[in-house]
């Protein structure tokens, strides 16, 4: 099983599950059945999660899961099961309070002292209360509700800023893929100067990036989760689906390559995920967990049996659509066009 340092006394599973998909968007979930799952994901060594305070009830599945967990096994195991929740809260005026009753609505929800990671994210540039939000959360670092702060989809300029002001910052969440490259033109080089960590999400685009799209037509209507809705559209932007199937193309060639005289037959989604993975900077990439809907554990543990060479990462290199960075911006300006 691989591990990363993420930072000091934050060791994690480089596939963290991302609990977005319990939110409603994403099917119908069974709340006792997904506290269930988690055990298995924990068990198989899965046992990093990312989630938010908006993501309906993911904050209780993870309080559930610690009660359940302490009352059925070692309580002191339970160390082991890292949980990084988010806060986002709408662009107004902050206050001490504001933010203290929002961290500990969390660590009440989660059912923790200390929240392993609060990644924080803002809406507004041009609304610089982002700075005294983040101040105070510093604060309540320092007093021990936090173990470690971050962000979500902020851009290298405002990373900046925030470093600047003497915040301390372990990682930054942003959108990353064999799609969307954009952390490769400035957030890498400024993270690796500055010892940030990434962790990535939209990896393997809702599963766009699968052998179950290779070879079929364009999907009109028919894409029933928020997940897939929202990395198509990305996908319209890149460059459409033919260029698209040329890429799944690509990555089946290299995933077959590798599956040649050995027993694991790896798929589209690990060479996607694995490519990433590969990434300076990048500590972990986030895979949707449908919990009590589906579930991929054993499919996403082959991953760590995959190792990539330069011609494949040229060969991935090759299907080049438009420049993201260009059409969109930094990393997390789409949240903010």
């Amino acid at each position: 099983m691989e591990r990363r340092q993420l930072t000091t006394g934050l060791n994690i599973c480089p596939i963290v599950n991302g609990m977005w998909q319990v939110s409603g968007a994403h099917g119908k979930i069974d709340l006792s059945e997904a506290v269930r799952q988690m055990f298995a994901y924990v068990d198989a060594g899965l046992d990093t999660w990312d989630l938010a305070d908006h993501y309906g009830p993911a904050e209780d599945l993870i309080g559930e899961f610690r009660q359940v967990w302490c009352r059925e096994r070692d309580a002191a195991s339970l160390s082991k099961v890292r949980a990084f929740t988010k806060w986002v809260p709408r662009p107004m005026r902050i206050t001490k309070q504001i933010v203290s009753h929002a961290v500990q609505t969390s660590r009440q929800r989660m059912q923790v002292d200390s929240l392993d990671l609060l990644q924080f994210h803002w809406w507004d540039y041009s609304n610089p209360n982002y700075l005294d939000a983040l101040r105070y959360l510093a604060e309540l670092q320092t007093a021990g509700q936090i173990s470690h702060l971050a962000l979500t989809n902020f851009d290298t300029q405002h990373l900046g800023i925030i470093l600047q002001e003497g915040i301390p910052i372990v990682s930054n969440q942003v959108q990353f893929s064999v799609v969307d490259r954009r952390p490769q033109v400035a957030m890498i080089p400024f993270c690796q100067q500055n010892n940030i960590q990434l962790l990535a999400y939209g990896t393997l685009c809702g599963g766009l990036l699968s052998e179950k799209y290779l070879g079929q037509a364009e999907p009109r209507g028919s894409l029933d989760t928020a997940s897939l809705r929202k990395y198509k559209n990305m996908i319209d932007v890149w460059g459409g689906w033919s260029l698209f199937q040329e890429l799944l193309g690509v990555l089946k060639q290299i995933a077959d390559k590798h599956s040649t005289n050995r027993q694991i037959q790896f798929k589209i989604p690990h060479v996607a995920m694995r490519y990433v993975l590969d990434q300076p900077q990048v500590a972990g990439v986030i895979i949707g967990a449908r919990l009590s809907i589906s579930q991929h554990i054993q499919e996403n543990l082959q991953v760590f049996h995959l190792q990539l060479d330069d011609s494949d990462r040229q060969l991935i290199a090759s299907c080049q659509g438009r420049n993201l960075f260009e059409l969109i911006g930094d990393c997390g300006d789409e949240y903010r066009r």
